[in-house]
């Protein structure tokens, strides 16, 4: 991790002189002199992210210097085995810069409802993914199996660390970079991004994948699960269902380049 954040949020490394490419200038683009790499939903799999930290922090020694961002799409926690130490990484990078952004998922959204107490709430956090969250933060198996559900739901709460509970309710709806969006799930289309709702964003599916809708930026999102990168006319879609598959994917913009890095190989 550390060579990692050394290399990515290093502004001091020299420029080389460089012939400029021939772009496009109807493709959306990132602003001069800046850098973005965004990744999945990684859902638990802190092996996966680290591995794809490892694979950015390669790109990014092999490139011209730049202003480099880091994106999160949302939904790191759930169904893998690891959230509470994906959680951690994300807490450890982004106390390193402030070039780091997290976009709030369905499952984050989730697991705060969870950690009200709720038992409906936690009923439905476990039936999706939220047993492995649970058990990453120390409860044991046996336990947990045996415990019912409003046992559950007191306990929930105090087995996460506030300090967990904090950053990932600071999590962003949506940060916009150039002619980029970057959303969790994706929007509703013909709305601008300053009024999309935040219920869109975390959880939309149905006319967005279905309808090839041109938006006023080019969406970047996770949430549905693909075999590789979708690629469409107005969005492009970046969950390779890393906890199931084992392949997490990240993508990098420069200008109007954009290419994708993953780690692992289909199960």
């Amino acid at each position: 991790m550390t060579s990692f954040l050394r290399n990515l949020f290093d502004t001091t490394k020299s420029k080389k002189k460089r012939k400029k490419k021939r772009k496009d200038k109807s493709a959306p683009s990132i602003p001069p002199g800046e850098r973005v790499y965004a990744i999945g939903d990684i859902h638990g799999r802190l092996d996966l992210l680290d591995a794809l930290l490892e694979k950015i922090d390669a790109d990014v020694a092999a490139r011209k210097n730049a202003d480099t961002r880091l994106i999160f799409l949302g939904d790191l926690v759930d169904r893998g085995p690891d959230s509470a130490g994906v959680i951690e990484r994300a807490m450890e990078l982004a106390r390193s810069s402030d070039k780091v952004r997290f976009l709030m998922g369905n499952h984050e959204e989730m697991f705060l409802d969870a950690l009200t107490g709720d038992i409906k709430k936690v009923r439905f956090f476990t039936r999706i993914g939220g047993q492995e969250t649970i058990l990453s933060y120390g409860m044991p198996y046996a336990k947990y199996r045996n415990m019912e559900m409003d046992e559950l739901a007191k306990k929930l709460s105090g087995l996460v660390p506030q300090e967990h509970r904090d950053f990932i309710s600071a999590f962003e709806d949506y940060i916009v970079i150039g002619d980029y969006a970057f959303v969790h799930a994706g929007v509703r289309a013909g709305v601008p991004m300053e009024e999309q709702v935040s219920q869109d964003l975390r959880w939309i599916r149905g006319d967005f994948l279905r309808k090839d809708d041109i938006h006023e930026k080019m969406i970047i999102h996770g949430h549905t699960i693909s075999e590789d990168v979708d690629e469409r006319c107005g969005r492009i879609g970046i969950d390779t269902g890393a906890y199931d598959t084992g392949v997490l994917t990240a993508i990098g913009l420069e200008g109007s380049d954009r290419w994708y890095l993953q780690t692992g190989t289909p199960s």
